[in-house]
């Protein structure tokens, strides 16, 4: 008999503890909530590594993540919405580039402030003209493999 109440009491513990880590978890996420954001557009050649919920960074800040990813076909470009925080504020000739953590980290967005005055609007309307693709480090390993045989054959 004890030994059934003392698992009861064990077993009613760990679903309180799991109950309190979801409820932080969910709380923690929905911090972030969209009525805190704006929302950018920025078109890329290539977004090698980057999907829906990836981040956007700032100067090494996460300051929004991509919302959505779409492509256009008539342009051949990916467009990729951004969800960014309320309070930044972008120039007209902000940059955006597809950049990693180190050779094998999580592909990110970046975010690069330009020496324009105007600024980017912030009614969903906005879009960033300057933007850099990812680079595929096997592609350019073949092509400066492929390179360097050439230049030995000369």
């Amino acid at each position: 008999m004890r030994e059934g109440t003392f698992e009861t009491l064990v077993g009613a513990a760990v679903a309180f503890v799991t109950g309190f880590f979801l409820w932080y978890m969910l709380a923690v996420s929905n911090q972030g909530s969209s009525n805190e954001r704006y929302y950018l557009t920025a078109r890329f050649n290539n977004i090698g590594g980057i999907s829906t919920g990836s981040d956007v960074r700032l100067a090494g800040v996460k300051v929004g993540v991509v919302h959505s990813i779409k492509a256009d076909f008539d342009r051949a470009e990916a467009v990729v919405m951004l969800a960014v925080d309320k309070n930044l504020t972008l120039v007209d000739d902000a940059d955006a580039r597809v950049t990693t953590d180190g050779l094998l980290g999580n592909a990110y967005i970046s975010l690069e402030q330009g020496g324009g005055f105007d600024e980017i609007s912030k009614d969903g309307s906005g879009e960033i003209i300057y933007t850099r693709g990812s680079v595929d480090l096997l592609t350019l390993a073949a092509e400066l493999m492929s390179g360097s045989d050439s230049s030995d054959d000369k």
